[in-house]
């Protein structure tokens, strides 16, 4: 049993980021008709301290990977700890064809013991291969969703999803609020309604994409094998909230890498150890070690499992 936060704003959270995950999978279900999304649950120090549920889906002919988290961790009997409360909504969309973009969401409240508490909003596309009317379709969605805040969070978003290595952004639209409190004039349910804006803008386009998408050629295929690479990339050597994740505990591994594609192109990644910053370059040279000796890398959860463990040896040294 989870033990949950009893702040009245965190409970609010809660019980309202559980039933967008709920209005998200029931959507992915019915686009892929036949895919059966598993309920996963974890625990923090055995529910005293929280934890959450995840549903995924295995691999399909639909989707590459799929994870859609909810969870509430509290430290409220730990009085040397900063942290009161985070309760978050986090999820991945990797479909298989190359032509349909991946999603990430993430929307979560946070309350800290002196006083401070905050929204974090994040929604970014990331199509393998760029469709111009997409990309538009999506910002138009953030400018609406977000209103006065949409410059200050298209240009976090800019920030954080650059790769200073490879000269690249990981996807094609980002947007990113750190610490938002809006203002007297914000509505209570303006993150909800942020998630559950992006997610209705991103079915809409997996629902044209599908009514009207050829066979993918192998140069498609190739291109988001590399894509998704980049991806994986990213998450393991930038992405905050993953390497957080994962130096806090050790409780939900395969969980906190839910973003991560089902294959990547291991040949490409290690070309990539030398234009890492020299401090990063040991950590991707790991990565690649772990993996098979092969081009193409089916990331299972026994590679995900690794890969936390390396990435803990790395930030410990």
């Amino acid at each position: 049993m989870r033990v949950l936060a009893t702040s009245k704003k965190a409970q609010f959270a809660l019980t309202e980021l559980s039933q967008v995950q709920q209005y998200f999978v029931q959507k992915l279900q019915k686009l892929s008709t036949g895919t059966e999304f598993k309920s996963v649950e974890w625990l923090r120090d055995n529910g005293t301290h929280g934890g959450g549920q995840r549903f995924e889906a295995t691999t399909n002919m639909v989707f590459n990977r799929a994870s859609v988290n909810v969870s509430q961790v509290q430290y409220e009997d730990k009085p040397d700890k900063a942290f009161l409360s985070a309760t978050a909504l986090s999820t991945i969309i990797h479909p298989q064809h190359p032509l349909a973009p991946s999603i990430h969401i993430h929307v979560s409240w946070t309350e800290l013991k002196n006083g401070q508490q905050y929204w974090r909003l994040m929604a970014d596309l990331n199509p393998a291969i760029a469709d111009a009317s997409d990309n538009l379709l999506f910002n138009n969605m953030l400018q609406q969703a977000s209103g006065e805040y949409f410059e200050s969070g298209i240009a976090q978003g800019e920030a954080y999803f650059f790769i200073p290595a490879l000269n690249k952004h990981r996807g094609v639209s980002h947007f990113y609020l750190e610490g938002f409190t809006g203002n007297e004039h914000t509505p209570e349910y303006f993150g909800i309604d942020f998630a559950t804006q992006a997610i209705d803008c991103y079915i809409a386009i997996l629902n044209d994409k599908f009514s009207r998408l050829p066979p993918p050629s192998d140069q498609e295929l190739q291109q988001q094998l590399d894509y998704h690479t980049l991806y994986f990339y990213q998450v393991l050597t930038l992405d905050k909230g993953t390497t957080a994740g994962l130096l806090i505990h050790s409780q939900n591994d395969v969980g906190t890498l839910g973003s991560l594609p089902a294959y990547i192109n291991r040949d490409l990644l290690a070309s990539w150890v030398a234009h890492s910053p020299s401090e990063k370059q040991p950590l991707v040279q790991s990565l690649v070690d772990l993996l098979p000796p092969q081009k193409s890398v089916h990331v299972d959860a026994n590679i995900k499992a690794n890969i936390a463990q390396a990435i803990r040896q790395h930030y410990t040294a």
